[in-house]
């Protein structure tokens, strides 16, 4: 069992920045791709990024490429997400998620609680 525990949301003006951490409980983290979704009120849950299990490949949703990074350190079983020119439409609670380097939400096997981000304008 995987235990994924985000951290690093809250409230920030447009134009700002925040940085997401989520650790995770299993030791075997580094067999594991991991991705960031998010879902605002009222919508799906979206991709957001994800990066496979020793950091040299990752993908972006169109609409976050070239504001936010995801990164992760498998000695300390974290993955990251570095998010930068915040815009309103940003705002979402963010999961992070444990499974294959994938898009959709049924490739991955465990989720953390969520962080909410709130982009203020």
């Amino acid at each position: 069992q995987v235990q994924l525990v985000e951290s690093g949301g809250g409230l920030v003006q447009a134009g700002g920045s925040l940085r997401l951490s989520c650790a995770a409980s299993v030791r075997a983290f580094s067999i594991y791709s991991m991705g960031w979704f998010r879902q605002a009120p009222g919508k799906e849950r979206e991709f957001v990024a994800a990066i496979g299990r020793s950091d040299s490949s990752t993908d972006y949703a169109d609409s976050v490429k070239g504001r936010f990074t995801i990164s992760r350190d498998n000695a300390k079983r974290t993955v990251y997400l570095q998010m930068n020119s915040l815009k309103s439409e940003d705002t979402a609670v963010y999961y992070c998620a444990a499974g294959r380097m994938q898009r959709s939400v049924y490739e991955y096997d465990y989720w953390g609680q969520g962080t909410q981000v709130t982009v203020s304008s």
